[in-house]
């Protein structure tokens, strides 16, 4: 490990990389300047797609990428890893005889893209032989023009001295909670600069900048560790929003949680009414509703990562599926502030969409790209991609991926105080943990950081070894409190995987706390 002192007097030779960056600089208290297109990128763009018009593609996209990803981490008072890496290139999709192919180069020439985009379209040609079905592309309006992630200050131009020093002041203020012995933090940030040209006209530039911190403190005491890991959501913002966590401020808080857990008294299995905090939620949201629908896995054209969908095939359970309580609004978005999934359009041109996934409990409608709008249009009468199209990189192709996923709130607006109140017996789930669900999205277990008994209306005191194991059906009908706008939370996760190869996506849940009656508890304890 390296300390902060040497880190220091070292980093000097990170100076050539950082400076990448000084272009995106301004001062915190004013707004980064409106998005600028590229015209160097959409010189490349075209070219690509003159070239794949040229080789007889009926449709071509090209996306010209510009990533610079940084990841800082730290342990106790050292530093234990530094990250900072820049890729740049050009990814080309051509549909010929409706089957796609895709290339990818790092050499930014005309000559580059150009070949390829031939190299693309020898894919499709090759690709005609395994095709189940031509493509057949929704249509979509061509739009020019740029977006950004409004953010005050680029977190990418903070000098990393000065995210180690935040970190490390953090991890100061936890050890000095007694029995907190071991303390990690980091960040994760990202700026994509992405060009995307289509031959229906589309050409648009957007920049995004996205931020995720991270900490976990464990205690030690009386021959048993608990860790407490805080549920700090990654942000579609700029370092303002970092800044306003106040990590050093609110470490010790967070750390004494780990060691509070040390004297907790371990559940006793059983079925309980649980109350789960939107910290927690937000990841059975993600698993048990967010993957299930996604129409490429309801289809069986996509298993890996995640496995396929129970919510097969989509004419039994598009309008048939009672997903929930009445109360029970799903909601699928591109659109919502601060969120990491949050765009102006997606990968194929596709303007930001918002929708009803699970609309008064009933099932109504999948995630779904362009290519993806004929397979279930006769049973939605939905007409248009609702622009779940996306790519990780320039290097990668893109498909279907998983938008922003939300639990609404609900008509009354009940805080997480007045379910407890409303609770005779019951435990609170607090943060997210350690977590199993089968490759149908169907029968999981789900833990958490921190767990409360509740008795008579009140909190009682805190527990540990807490698990909820259910089905899918029985746990969302099994709620049947909400709370309200005011104690609406929003969540996620920096890195969401699928594909193979794989590919990374980042994507925001928000919810409120919810009660969930007779659901099944178990005692996870390493011994009894």
């Amino acid at each position: 490990m390296t300390s902060r002192r040497d880190f220091i007097a070292t980093s000097a030779a990170l100076a050539t990389t950082v400076a990448a960056s000084r272009a995106f600089a301004l001062a915190p208290e004013r707004l980064v300047l409106p998005a600028q297109d590229d015209p160097f990128a959409s010189e490349l763009a075209l070219e690509a797609l003159n070239a794949a018009k040229a080789a007889g593609a009926s449709y071509a996209d090209a996306r010209v990428g510009r990533y610079r990803r940084q990841n800082i981490s730290t342990r106790e008072r050292s530093i234990s890893g530094v990250s900072d890496a820049e890729s740049y290139g050009v990814g080309v999709r051509t549909l010929v005889n409706g089957s796609w192919g895709f290339a990818a180069t790092s050499e930014l020439t005309k000559d580059g893209v150009a070949r390829a985009a031939r190299e693309a379209v020898r894919l499709s040609r090759a690709a005609r032989a395994v095709q189940r079905r031509p493509i057949e592309l929704a249509p979509v309006a061509a739009v020019k023009g740029t977006w950004m992630t409004p953010i005050r200050r680029d977190p990418i131009d903070v000098p990393i001295e000065d995210k180690v020093a935040l970190l490390l002041a953090a991890n100061e203020a936890a050890l000095k909670v007694p029995r907190v012995r071991f303390v990690t933090s980091g960040l994760q940030l990202l700026r994509e600069i992405k060009t995307l040209a289509t031959t229906d006209g589309t050409l648009i530039t957007q920049t995004f900048v996205r931020v995720g911190p991270s900490f976990n403190a464990t205690a030690i005491g009386d021959g048993d560790f608990q860790s407490y890991a805080e549920e700090i959501a990654p942000r579609g913002q700029g370092w303002e929003y970092i800044e306003s966590l106040d990590m050093p401020g609110n470490a010790e808080r967070w750390a004494a949680l780990a060691a509070e857990k040390l004297g907790a008294r371990s559940v006793e299995a059983g079925r309980y009414d649980l109350i789960i905090e939107p910290t927690n939620l937000w990841l059975t949201i993600h698993e048990s509703i967010g993957h299930p629908t996604e129409l490429d896995r309801a289809m069986g054209y996509e298993a890996n990562y995640a496995g396929t969908s129970f919510i097969a095939p989509p004419e039994k359970h598009i309008n048939q599926l009672k997903y929930g309580p009445e109360f029970m609004n799903i909601q699928g978005d591109r659109t919502q502030e601060g969120s990491v999934s949050r765009v102006a359009w997606d990968d194929e041109g596709v303007p930001a969409d918002q929708w009803l996934i699970i609309e008064k409990g009933i099932f109504k409608d999948y995630q779904t790209t362009r290519e993806q709008v004929a397979w279930i249009q006769k049973l939605t009468g939905v007409s248009r991609s609702h622009g779940c199209s996306f790519a990780d990189s320039w290097s990668s192709v893109q498909f279907q991926r998983m938008p922003n996923v939300s639990l609404l709130p609900g008509d009354r607006d009940l805080s997480q105080a007045d379910l407890i109140a409303a609770t005779d017996r019951g435990i609170l789930i607090r943060n997210r943990g350690s977590w199993s669900i089968d490759h149908q999205r169907y029968n999981f277990s789900f833990s958490g950081q921190a767990f409360y008994e509740i008795r008579g209306g009140k909190v009682a005191g805190m527990l540990k070894d807490v698990a909820y194991q259910s089905n899918t059906p029985y746990f969302w009908n099994a709620m049947d409190m909400i709370g309200g706008k005011s104690s609406y939370w929003l969540g996620g996760s920096f890195n969401d995987g699928k594909g193979e190869p794989g590919q990374i996506n980042a994507v925001s849940h928000g919810c409120p706390p919810a009660r969930f009656r007779q659901v099944n508890v178990v005692n996870t304890a390493r011994s009894l």
